[in-house]
């Protein structure tokens, strides 16, 4: 292998290198680097990155990243140096300095790939290459001479993909019992003979098998709410019994997440369950997600042929490579490079996927071989079907298929259930909402480019042969005329709304800001008011948009059950195909029918007396001083009261886990927010403790003497932890804006201490990749907000400290305030901070071996908030000075005292802690 005798670039925080073709490395300023860069095409790695760090965003070269997913579609490969060095078996770089080196070894490696006859991903790779070099990509003219063309010309993209296959109704599972050795033999077979025993486990097993029991009674499932410590061996748990009642019983267990990086966890668990794939060719485990998240054929299509144009064009030839790899076609969290997309700097990903549910189903000419449709019927017949929480809700309030609902469900991180509930079954009525509306309805703007087709295009076989179809596809055509259209925002900025619904939206607009109480204090963030007090001249315009919405519904309606009769009695040219087009379509259909009858009804009640069991409210959304949205909101007080309806009521057994479940020793919340209260079933409680020993292994630091509002300060404590730390650090923002102003401040100073620093809203890298880059470089430290404090799993030496910068008070946002009177005033609160504490901290401890501490930089820390920490963990009230020589004991694997009092009996005026540490103390 010759490295390639390229010019090659690196830019970091701590300075910029260049390597010449003779091999010769040496340090360039930024501008001259960008200079050259201007001038010749040089070798970079990730150019979004690269061209942040240097201020240049036009930055283009040739990537390193860009040619891995060329030769190695649906292959993982952490985006950095190091994991590119890693991938390919290379080097890794020493330093920054070193980076060039490695960038003309790893290009010369992947040229190298090509000639070899053992290339796995050769075939196509001739095709789209032809395309690409009419594309100009920069990589095409080293890689024609190397790819040869071949002996028979190469089978189009969607001729290889595989059809799925219509498969028989199942029957009803059979009713069985699992009998508690079953269960715990099933789990030892799981964990493997040489597994440690783990009596928690065992016991955790045996208590999510009672979920599995037949259902006594209609619309009573069993409910199972399990508390389980980290490290207990939950995912297991559950599996053990799902696995074994699917075996015997012959149905489909779901198991529900909150994060992607759970799912991707529970897929490899799973395989110690189940093979890959059964003697039949079946997959007995499916991972399924909303429709957004898979490749849309059709939409690729369209991108190939003409759709995309300039760099978007080329990322849809590199995801046409992948489709022809990916085990599955998720684009969102699956095999599919989550780096890929920011190199183009475009949207271009989710305009590959259907996020406007603009399918057309059958009538789809990809449909036998669409990805979406290929995981819906394969989780029909699996024994395990790995979800999320908003899907399983989704697929039970509107699911096609009433037969293929879940009715055995395991929610993991079973804390987000009541936010995905929230989400789920809220309404908005809202300028971006409307206006996608009116684009399903009436098809494309003048300007748009894309397949987007209105209703017009889609049933046209249908209104050429049913006149009252026709006729109905028309009058909605008409009513969608008064839904916002194209520059709508300006119009409303302006104050020349047009239509009714924008007429609405303007006095939305104008209500809020009238209300505005901020004095400009959060300029540039969203603005709410309540939906009360409103003039009669808000309620004129309120009436008038109501009955626009009326107006287009009622065709909607006429023309669902014209599709309804067609599909009773047809023309004989309506084949199967045709049918589940209709089908399709009629689904659609209704669920544009629900929406309308939603705004419908939240508009109607904005005018009358206000509802207790829900929260209106008005709002205007901006980012960074550009207002982008605006409208009407409506959310359940109790989001879990529609949750107990559609998803609990139906179901036959229910498990919802997590560590964080309950509240300190109280059950009542875990309980309120489970649902099963609305349909008067009393849930079954679990508790299984942790078994690490949180005394030894960590400690709770916090800082009382970083004034709150200082940035200065609170960069300046950042960085010194971080440097103490020796890197492996999560830093945890309930703002963006301070998370972006501490990056700002400390990065160059970290970088050129050989500590690199990513973060969440600056780095132009989506949340998995970071998260993978951090778990990859134990030094690297990590700064995000929210994402980053749930479904985290970095193990060992990559995270050794958390930070917060505050304590993580609720907004005061209006359904806060409402959910805050119904719940309890200050102890909802503090239930909410106690569950984002114990969250927070559950990234710290992974495994037995891991060691760290956890520090709130915040001077007035209530003790009532010290319950989040596990029992027996070191709580220490101190100065950042002590704190700098804990965490650098620790760093240095030397001993640190456990300190002053534990989580719970902590108080305010025994903070001591000593700065120096006792040898006989245990180490942390």
């Amino acid at each position: 292998m010759a490295a390639l005798p390229l010019p090659a670039l690196h830019a970091s925080h701590g300075g910029s290198w260049m390597r010449d073709g003779a091999g010769r490395t040496r340090p360039v300023s930024k501008g001259e680097a960008v200079m050259s860069a201007a001038d010749t095409p040089l070798l970079i790695l990730n150019a979004p990155l690269i061209a942040t760090r240097l201020g240049y965003p036009d930055l283009s070269g040739l990537d390193l990243l860009e040619l891995y997913a060329f030769m190695h579609p649906a292959r993982f490969v952490v985006p950095t140096p190091k994991g590119l060095a890693h991938a390919l078996g290379l080097e890794e770089p020493k330093d920054d300095a070193d980076v060039p080196r490695l960038l003309q070894e790893a290009a010369g490696a992947l040229l190298d790939i090509c000639e070899s006859p053992h290339w796995p991903e050769r075939e196509g790779a001739w095709t789209a290459l032809q395309s690409l070099t009419r594309m100009r990509w920069p990589w095409a003219t080293l890689l024609n001479p190397r790819v040869a063309r071949p002996e028979r010309a190469e089978r189009w993209l969607f001729t290889r993909l595989p059809e799925w296959e219509e498969s028989p109704e199942l029957p009803q599972p059979r009713q069985v019992t699992l009998e508690r050795g079953e269960v715990l033999q099933r789990l030892a077979e799981l964990t493997g003979s040489d597994a440690e025993q783990r009596p928690t486990q065992q016991a955790y097993a045996a208590e999510a098998a009672a979920a599995f029991a037949p259902r006594q009674s209609s619309g009573r499932p069993h409910v199972l709410l399990a508390q389980a410590g980290t490290g207990i061996g939950k995912t297991l748990g559950y599996l053990a019994p799902a696995s074994l009642w699917s075996g015997l019983s012959g149905g489909t267990t779901w198991v529900s997440t909150y994060t992607k990086a759970l799912q991707r966890q529970l897929r490899k668990e799973s395989r110690r369950a189940w093979p890959d794939r059964r003697a039949d060719g079946s997959r007995p485990v499916v991972v399924r997600k909303g429709r957004e998240n898979y490749l849309c054929l059709l939409n690729l299509e369209d991108a190939l042929q003409g759709g995309f144009a300039g760099r978007a064009a080329i990322l849809a030839q590199l995801v046409a490579r992948w489709a022809a790899y990916t085990q599955d076609g998720d684009m969102i969290g699956g095999d599919l490079p989550g780096w890929l997309g920011t190199l183009f700097r475009q949207r271009g990903i989710t305009a590959l996927t259907d996020r406007r549910g603009e399918c057309v189903y059958a009538g789809c000419p990809h449909y036998r071989k669409c990805f979406i449709e290929r995981a819906a019927r394969a989780s029909a017949g699996a024994d395990l079907v790995i979800g999320n929480h908003a899907l399983v809700m989704i697929n039970a309030a509107r699911g096609r298929d009433h037969a293929a609902r879940p009715t055995r469900i395991v929610f993991d991180e079973g804390h987000h259930v009541f936010d995905a509930a929230d989400s789920t079954f809220a309404a908005a009525l809202t300028g971006s909402e409307a206006i996608e509306l009116r684009r399903w309805v009436i098809g494309p703007e003048k300007a748009s480019r894309g397949r987007r087709r209105g209703l017009s295009a889609r049933l046209a076989d249908v209104a050429s042969y049913d006149e009252a179809g026709a006729k109905a596809i028309e009058a909605a055509r008409a009513a969608a005329e008064a839904l916002p259209g194209d520059g709508w925002m300006q119009r409303l900025t302006e104050g020349e709304p047009s239509g009714p619904i924008e007429e609405l939206l303007a006095a939305v607009r104008a209500t809020v800001y009238a209300r505005d109480e901020s004095g400009g204090q959060e300029a540039g963030y969203g603005l709410e008011t309540e939906a009360a007090g409103l003039e009669g001249a808000f309620a004129e315009v309120t009436e008038a948009a109501r009955e626009a919405l009326g107006e287009l519904r009622q065709p909607l309606v006429r023309l669902g059950l014209r599709l309804e009769a067609l599909l009773e009695d047809g023309p004989d040219w309506l084949d199967g195909q045709g049918r589940a087009r209709i089908e399709g379509a009629r689904q659609s259909l209704s669920w544009r029918v629900d929406l309308l009858l939603a705004w419908e009804s939240m508009l109607g009640r904005l005018n009358g007396p206000a509802d207790p069991e829900f929260v209106d409210w008005l709002a205007l959304d901006r980012s960074e001083a550009r207002e982008y949205d605006v409208g009407i909101h409506r959310h359940w007080l109790d989001p879990m009261k529609p949750f107990a309806s559609v998803v609990l009521e139906p179901a036959h057994g229910v498990v919802m886990t997590s560590a964080t479940l309950r509240d300190g020793e109280s059950w009542d919340k875990a309980i309120a927010r489970s649902g099963a209260a609305h349909i008067e079933v009393a849930p079954r409680l679990s508790e299984h403790l942790s078994p690490f020993d949180y005394a030894a292994q960590a400690e709770v630091l916090i800082v009382n003497d970083i004034p709150r509002g200082d940035i200065p300060a609170l960069a300046g404590a950042y960085a010194r932890l971080i440097e103490s730390a020796g890197g492996g650090v999560l830093g945890l923002f309930t703002a963006i804006r301070r998370l972006r102003a501490v990056y700002g401040r400390i990065a160059d100073r970290l970088a050129r201490a050989g500590l690199p620093l990513y973060a969440q809203h600056v780095d132009p890298i989506d949340t998995g990749t970071l998260v993978d880059i951090f778990r990859d470089d134990p030094a690297a430290s990590l700064l995000g907000t929210d994402a980053l404090r749930d479904g985290v799993d970095v193990p060992g030496e990559s995270l050794r400290l958390v930070i917060m910068e505050q304590v993580p008070w609720p907004r005061p946002t209006i359904l806060h305030r409402a959910r805050r009177l119904a719940g309890g005033g200050s102890s909802y609160d503090d239930s909410l901070i106690r569950a984002k504490l114990a969250q927070a901290f559950g990234r710290l401890i992974r495994s037995r071996g891991d060691r760290g501490h956890f520090v709130v930089l915040s001077s007035a820390f209530p003790s009532r908030l010290l319950s989040a920490f596990p029992a027996g963990t070191p709580v220490l009230r101190i100065s950042l000075e002590e704190a700098l020589q804990r965490v650098s004991w620790n760093g240095s694997g030397e001993n640190s005292s456990a300190g002053s009092s534990s989580g719970g009996s902590e108080k305010p005026d025994e903070a001591a802690g000593t700065a120096e540490a006792p040898p006989s103390q245990p180490p942390i």
